[in-house]
């Protein structure tokens, strides 16, 4: 096992303290920290504490040895998933990303808004209340609740909404609002909602998005949303297609290592509709939230439809005995709380909170005693 040296990406909708207090440093910070970034990404990769040596110029060194042989042959000489802190203080934008299938052929076609050939499903675990909106709605419910508002200029979109087809209906509802950006439309809605913010969460959602994102679309576009409170442990999966935003709250956050997406609004970055709606899925998600599976008082795992990525997560104390983590090649284990004993075998190290290290391929086995909770990233 190597400690890692990861980096910390600042974007404006970070938290001024949250990142900071995990890792013990003082806080409030002068820039907001939004996410903690753990492993081999070209944009942010971790380094190795002891070296110095770039996670990426690790691999590159040995991938077989680093990755294992039959993940090289999988995903090539990159370790294929990236394990995060996301800190949202702040709304972000909604998005979704590609098939891997989708991204191969349009980064091959040289699709502008393709930086690499990857897909990006992902999951949050939440280690805070954490806000989220997660896949569509019944088109219907969406429809009511807009009418309700008595918003004249929204007939186009509660039409839509209301047809029988609901992958139509889901369709033609969001090409509508993304297609014709119309912020007098937004400031009518906005001004519907506000007396009636205390009725219907949908209402306090426009309200409260419209405070950071005034005039944005995207602001209506995420009514026809499922809106989520997870409560720490507490999981969502948005698999490719799934129209999703984080609102706030602290998570760990597990993906595929890409950087393609496809972004719906409730941000000042381009919003390609057109691919957009060519790659989401237009169908109702009836239950986003992802309960983890015990498989021991102290283990439970997060299983997700993709070999990019398996998450586990073990809560130990000094009375119980060292807990074995599943899976192989190569992994990353972060301690959230408290104090850790990561032992591989050969190098066994302790992680505080907020500390995470690294286990290439050659490590057969993991086992975890201490102290605290930690999450692994492995490979399934």
């Amino acid at each position: 096992m190597e400690l890692l040296d990861s980096p910390i990406r600042k974007y404006a909708w970070g938290s001024h303290t949250a990142i900071a207090t995990l890792q013990g440093r003082p806080s409030p910070t002068t820039e907001p920290e939004a996410e903690l970034w753990m492993g081999a990404h070209p944009a942010s990769p971790s380094r190795l504490a002891v070296s110095g040596t770039s996670l990426v110029d690790a691999i590159a060194a040995d991938p077989a040895k680093t990755l294992g042989e039959a993940n090289v042959e999988r995903f090539g000489a990159r370790l294929p998933f990236l394990l995060k802190v996301l800190a949202a203080a702040q709304p972000l934008s909604l998005q979704a990303h590609p098939t891997l299938e989708q991204a191969r052929a349009a980064h091959a076609a040289g699709h502008p808004s393709y930086v690499d050939a990857w897909h990006k499903p992902e999951m949050l675990v939440a280690l805070t209340e954490f806000d989220a909106l997660c896949g569509f709605r019944d088109p219907a419910a969406a429809a009511r609740d807009l009418a309700a508002l008595g918003v004249a200029r929204l007939k186009p979109t509660i039409d839509a909404l209301s047809q029988p087809d609901v992958a139509k209906a889901l369709h033609d509802a969001v090409r509508g609002l993304l297609s014709t950006p119309d912020a007098e439309l937004v400031a009518d809605v906005v001004a519907a909602c506000r007396p009636r913010a205390a009725e219907q969460p949908a209402y306090a959602l426009v309200v409260s998005l419209a405070e950071q994102y005034a005039g944005d679309t995207g602001v209506i576009v995420a009514t026809l949303l499922n809106r989520l409170r997870l409560s720490p442990a507490e999981a969502v999966w948005m698999p490719a297609g799934n129209l999703h935003a984080y609102l706030r709250g602290v998570g760990v956050e597990i993906m595929a290592a890409s950087d393609n997406v496809l972004r719906g609004g409730l941000t000042p970055k381009h919003v390609d509709v057109e691919e957009l709606l060519r790659v989401l899925r237009f169908e109702v998600l009836d239950d986003p939230v992802t309960r983890p599976e015990s498989l021991s008082p102290a283990l439970w795992a997060y299983p997700v439809p993709v070999p990019d990525f398996a998450l586990h997560r073990a809560v130990v104390d000094a009375s119980t005995p060292a807990v074995r983590l599943p899976g192989g090649g190569p992994r990353i284990v972060l301690c959230t709380r408290g104090s850790v004993r990561v032992d591989d075998g050969v190098v066994p190290v302790t992680l505080t909170q907020g500390q995470a290290a690294f286990a290439p391929a050659t490590r057969p086995e993991l086992s975890v005693s201490g102290s605290g909770e930690a999450f692994q990233a492995a490979t399934p």
